[in-house]
């Protein structure tokens, strides 16, 4: 886990996600799935657009699968 405030993979692999418009389902803590598109996030939240935007606590994410590959440029320190 990065502590110094710098950048996580998180970013890049959202950031990606939302680049190309790819469908995720983003699973819960508590089990419940939601599904959609990334349509934007910060260091607490993702933006996830369906029929309609939600937006979730990233502390509430359990897991994100998206529905096809994405490239996520490499992390350097």
């Amino acid at each position: 886990m990065n502590k110094g405030g710098g950048a996580s993979i998180q970013d890049p692999f959202l950031n990606a996600l939302r680049k190309e418009g790819v469908g995720v389902a983003i699973y819960l803590v508590n089990g419940i799935k939601l599904q959609g598109q990334v349509e934007s996030f910060d260091q607490y939240v993702v933006f996830l657009k369906n029929n309609v935007t939600q937006m979730v606590y990233k502390h509430a994410i359990s897991t994100i699968v998206p529905s096809q590959n994405v490239y996520v440029p490499e992390h350097v320190e």
